[in-house]
C-alpha cells in the first residue's frame, strides 16, 4: 500500500501527472460553467480572470498598479440611492485590494523605504490623514466621514506610497503616463462623437462625457493636466520618431477636446501653467510668486464676503458662441452654473464660522449646507436634498468640512509639491528628468488651479492621476537628482 501511495505521488508531481492534474481540472472548470449556463448563471466565468489578479497582488503587484491606471478612465460609478453609497467599478476594489497588500507587505517585511516617510510631502500627506481621522472622530455623520477616510486611503496607499517605489526607474513613469492616456483618448473619442450628435451645443458639451466622466469639468481637469506632460514627449529629441509622433496625435487630441468641454476653469488652469512655465524659464524665484499668491490668499480670506458678493452682483447673458464663451471667462457669474458655485461658497463660509476648528467632518458638506443657504443667493440648479455635489473647491471643501487646518494643510500640500517639483527641476543633469519633473509640476499645477473653482479629489479620475503625479516627483526627489548629486560620474556612463 506503501508503495502504491508512494509511486502515485511521484506520477503527480512528475510531467505527466501535472498534465493529468491539469486536464482534470480543466475539464471539471468546463464541465461546471455548461451546468450553471444552463442554468443561466454566469459568475464562474470570471473565476480565471480572479485567479490571474490574485496572483499578480501577490508577484506582480507593479501590473495592477497599471491595470488600475489603464480602467480608470473608462470607470463607470455605481451608486446604492438608498445609503448614499458610490463605487467606481473596476478601480475602487481593486485599489482597495492594493491598500490591504502594503498593509500585509509592511507588516511582514517592514521594509519600506524610511527616506519616503522623511519626504516632507509624505509627511504632509500623513499629516492630512490624520486630521481627517481626528475630525471623521468629531464630525456630525461619523460613518460618512469614515467611508471618505477609507477612500482617501485607498487613493493614497496604492499612487502615492507604492507609486514612488515603482517610479524608481524613470521607464514606469511614461508608462504611467501613457496607461491613463491611450484610454482617456478613447473617451475623448466616444465624447466628441455624441458632441456631434448635439450639434456641438455648448450646453450638450457639459454631459456628453458620461458615464465615464460626471461633467464636463472633471474631464476637462484631466485633459488640462496630460497636455503638458505630452508636449514634453513631442519636444525630448532623445524619445523615438515613433514616441513623438504618438505623443503629438494625443497631444492633438487632447487640445480638441480640450476646447470643446467648454470648461473655462480648466482654460484658465493651463493658461496658468504657462506663466508658471515661464517664470521658471526667466529664473524668477519662487519665492517672490509664493509670497504674491499668499498675499492674493489673504487679500480674498479678509474680504471673502465683499468679493463674492459683487461677483454675484455681476450678471451677464449665456454666451452663445465660443468667441463670447473665451470673453466670458473673466466674469464669475455667466450662468446657473456659476451662481450656484457662489451659492455653495458662501454656504461653505457659514459652516466654517459656524465650526471653525473642526468643521462638520470630512464628506459631509453636501448633507450639511443646505440650511446654510441664503434664499437671495440660490439659483435654478439649488438643492436641499444633498444629492447635487460638494463645495466645488478643494480649499473651501476642507475648510467646511476639515475647519481652517484642513484648508491650511492643503495649501502647505500644493506648496510643497511645487518646491519638490522645481527642486527636482533646477538640480537634475539628466535632461529627460528635468522634461519630466517640469512637466509633471506643471500638470499638478493645472489641477490644483482649477481646484480653486471645483474639487475631484473624492473621485479616481482625478486622484490617480494626482497622487501619481506626488509619487513622481518625490521619487525622482529621492532616488534621482540625488544619486546625481552624489554619483555624477556614474551617472553620465549609465545614462
Amino acid at each position: 500500500m506503501q508503495d502504491k501511495l508512494e509511486g502515485l505521488k511521484s506520477y503527480l508531481t512528475g510531467t505527466k501527472g501535472t498534465y493529468t492534474v491539469l486536464y482534470v481540472l480543466s475539464s471539471l472548470f468546463v464541465g461546471l460553467n455548461c451546468l450553471l449556463i444552463y442554468h443561466e448563471i454566469y459568475w464562474l466565468l470570471l473565476l480565471p480572470v480572479l485567479m490571474i489578479i490574485i496572483y499578480l497582488y501577490f508577484f506582480h503587484l507593479d501590473k495592477i498598479l497599471l491595470l488600475i491606471t489603464l480602467a480608470t478612465p473608462l470607470a463607470i460609478n455605481i451608486t446604492q440611492r438608498e445609503f448614499r453609497v458610490g463605487v467606481s467599478i473596476p478601480t475602487e476594489p481593486l485599489m482597495f485590494g492594493v491598500l490591504l497588500m502594503f498593509i500585509l507587505k509592511l507588516i511582514l517585511n517592514n521594509d519600506f523605504d524610511k527616506r519616503i516617510w522623511k519626504h516632507p510631502v509624505t509627511i504632509i500627506i500623513l499629516l492630512q490623514l490624520t486630521w481627517i481621522l481626528i475630525t471623521s472622530i468629531t464630525s456630525v455623520r461619523p460613518l460618512i466621514s469614515f467611508k471618505f477616510l477609507l477612500a482617501r486611503l485607498w487613493f493614497v496607499v496604492p499612487f502615492y506610497l507604492f507609486g514612488i517605489h515603482f517610479f524608481k526607474q524613470t521607464i514606469n513613469i511614461r508608462r504611467f503616463m501613457w496607461f491613463y492616456a491611450i484610454p482617456l483618448v478613447g473617451v475623448v473619442f466616444f465624447t466628441t462623437y455624441n458632441h456631434y450628435l448635439w450639434g456641438f451645443e455648448q450646453q450638450a458639451g457639459h454631459f456628453v462625457m458620461e458615464p465615464f466622466y460626471n461633467d464636463h469639468t472633471a474631464y476637462g481637469a484631466i485633459l488640462a493636466m496630460y497636455i503638458p506632460v505630452f508636449f514634453g514627449f513631442v519636444i525630448y529629441r532623445k524619445y523615438s520618431k515613433i514616441t513623438r509622433f504618438f505623443g503629438f496625435m494625443v497631444l492633438l487630441i487632447l487640445m480638441t477636446a480640450l476646447i470643446l468641454s467648454y470648461c473655462r476653469a480648466a482654460w484658465i488652469s493651463l493658461a496658468m501653467s504657462i506663466g508658471v512655465l515661464i517664470l521658471v524659464l526667466l529664473k524668477i524665484k519662487f519665492r517672490w510668486v509664493a509670497l504674491t499668491t499668499i498675499i492674493m490668499g489673504i487679500i480674498f480670506y479678509t474680504f471673502q464676503f465683499e468679493i463674492l458678493t459683487t461677483l454675484e452682483r455681476n450678471k451677464q447673458s449665456k454666451a452663445a458662441t465660443l468667441t463670447e464663451h473665451v470673453r466670458s471667462i473673466s466674469n464669475i457669474s455667466t450662468d446657473n452654473s456659476n451662481l450656484e458655485r457662489i451659492n455653495r461658497w458662501m454656504s461653505a463660509f457659514r459652516m466654517y464660522r459656524e465650526r471653525p476648528n473642526f468643521g462638520f467632518g470630512p464628506g459631509t458638506y453636501q448633507f450639511e449646507y443646505a440650511p446654510y443657504q441664503l434664499s437671495d443667493e440660490k439659483t435654478l440648479i439649488s438643492t436641499n436634498a444633498g444629492d447635487k455635489g460638494n463645495a466645488h473647491s478643494e480649499y473651501i471643501g476642507p475648510l467646511a468640512e476639515q475647519g481652517l487646518p484642513g484648508m491650511l494643510i492643503v495649501v502647505a500640500l500644493v506648496v510643497a509639491m511645487i518646491i519638490t517639483g522645481l527642486k527636482v527641476y533646477r538640480r537634475s543633469r539628466d535632461r529627460e528628468i528635468k522634461l519630466l519633473s517640469m512637466t509633471t509640476t506643471l500638470g499638478l499645477i493645472t489641477y490644483f488651479i482649477h481646484g480653486l473653482m471645483n474639487n475631484f479629489l473624492d473621485t479616481d479620475k482625478a486622484s490617480v492621476p494626482v497622487w501619481g503625479f506626488m509619487a513622481i516627483l518625490v521619487a525622482m526627489d529621492i532616488y534621482t537628482s540625488k544619486i546625481e548629486d552624489k554619483e555624477p560620474e556614474k551617472q553620465d556612463t549609465t545614462s
